[in-house]
């Protein structure tokens, strides 16, 4: 086995199926001209990722003059395998308005923390990062060139 390990990256569809596929992430944002991160639990649908806030959620606050441009970032590691893969979403998070499409989304996440769900915030997929960590494979010498053992006769 090779301790040898690659990063490779990730189409966007494959990057967003990986993050659709775990419940977790972290959304970055400003509060009070400093970077702030929060673990929020997400759902992705049309490319769009949708996560509740509570009544006195800092990225609310900011994200109310129309929307505010945000990272997330979900991943899984297998810290023991040394691999696993991280997706990073840069976008605008916007407050969802629509009351239909809250009510959806309010009945589909289920937050971590107690109390109602305030309010549901929207972040567009504008530029999507992937990256898969894993063994390096080994690069496959064409046929023609594979090297013959050496046989030597006893001398």
């Amino acid at each position: 086995m090779t301790d040898e390990r690659t990063l490779s990256e990730l189409p966007r569809a494959e990057a967003l199926q990986l993050l659709a596929s775990v419940p977790v992430g972290r959304i970055v944002f400003t509060h009070q001209a400093l970077p702030a991160i929060r673990p929020v639990n997400h759902l992705v649908e049309d490319g769009n990722i949708v996560i509740g806030l509570t009544a006195s959620s800092a990225v609310a606050l900011s994200s109310r003059a129309g929307g505010t441009v945000v990272a997330y970032e979900a991943d899984s590691l297998d810290l023991a395998g040394r691999s696993g893969w991280t997706v990073i979403v840069v976008g605008v998070a916007r407050l969802e308005l629509d009351a239909e499409a809250v009510l959806r989304y309010r009945a589909r996440l289920r937050p971590w923390l107690s109390g109602a769900m305030a309010e549901i915030l929207t972040i567009s997929s504008e530029i999507v990062t992937g990256y898969r960590l894993g063994p390096a494979v080994p690069a496959a010498q064409p046929s023609s060139q594979v090297a013959e053992p050496i046989v030597r006769a006893a001398e």
